[in-house]
């Protein structure tokens, strides 16, 4: 049973890959959730457009370097293949790194407050990991441990997701799909969020501990994760790490008066736009 194909055009020795298609239409997509949003919060229209086009390299950067820091013996015989990122192996945390650096370089030299522009952020970011999880999909990896077809049809999973996880002989959990479905509903849950008025800073600090609660459990169940040590996971250090960082910080602020400012309070655009807090 043949796996999709994973090179959506080919025109001699030029290939576009799937991946690298949906890792882009995922950007391009948060990207317009962002734009609408800041606008509506008096922010000037081009300001996530110059935000992704400086932060889209970045990320993409430090997921392949984090990537790479943590599956070195792949590399190492060969580090060209260290550029071939159509083949996969972009880490999400290493992403939240890239983003989190230049937001915060970028809000700084605009003079723009960071947890505004985070929060606007925070549910592309998490729709964008939705999408791009089908990049996985696609290459046959982020996927769990081995499962009978039985189990699959269980799940009501149409033939094309069964096929795709069915890999070397064996049938496989569909890890990418449980991330991508508690990804989706986050973003669901932040979008509603947005109307609830919660202090500045907020609704990112509630995507990074959501979004984390879900990728401890799920990677629990991968198989080809990268390792910090031989029975350890990074991503689920990572994972814990980020929930302690997101509950800590939330009570920090709140104790400190740095959290006064809500969600909406700049909502018509004339106040709160540039005031960093």
């Amino acid at each position: 049973m043949d796996g999709m194909n994973p090179i959506a055009v080919e025109w001699g020795p030029i290939q576009i890959h799937w991946y690298g298609i949906i890792i882009v239409a995922s950007a391009l997509l948060g990207l317009y959730f962002a734009v609408r949003e800041s606008q509506r919060h008096g922010l000037p229209k081009d300001t996530f457009v110059d935000l992704l086009l400086i932060g889209f390299p970045v990320s993409v950067f430090f997921a392949r370097a984090y990537y790479v820091f943590f599956n070195w013996e792949r590399y190492a015989d060969n580090p060209l293949r260290i550029f071939a990122i159509w083949e996969g192996g972009l880490a999400m945390h290493g992403v939240l790194i890239g983003a989190v650096l230049t937001l915060v370089v970028f809000a700084y030299v605009r003079r723009y407050s960071f947890w505004q522009l985070a929060d606007i952020m925070a549910p592309s970011l998490i729709l964008a990991q939705a999408i791009g999880r089908w990049g996985n999909f696609i290459n046959q990896e982020a996927y769990g441990g081995p499962v009978s077809r039985t189990f699959l049809e269980g799940l009501h999973l149409p033939d094309f997701i069964m096929n795709q996880m069915y890999i070397n002989g064996t049938y496989y959990h569909p890890t990418f799909l449980y991330e991508s479905l508690w990804n989706f509903t986050g973003f669901i849950g932040l979008m509603l969020l947005r109307r609830v008025n919660l202090r500045r800073g907020e609704l990112f600090l509630i995507y990074l501990l959501y979004y984390s609660i879900g990728r401890f459990f799920i990677e629990a169940l991968r198989t080809d994760s990268l390792m910090l040590t031989e029975h350890l996971q990074m991503a689920q250090v990572a994972s814990l790490f980020l929930i302690l960082f997101a509950v800590a910080v939330m009570v920090y602020r709140r104790k400190n008066g740095h959290a006064d400012v809500r969600y909406l309070d700049d909502g018509n655009g004339t106040t709160n736009t540039i005031k960093r807090s």
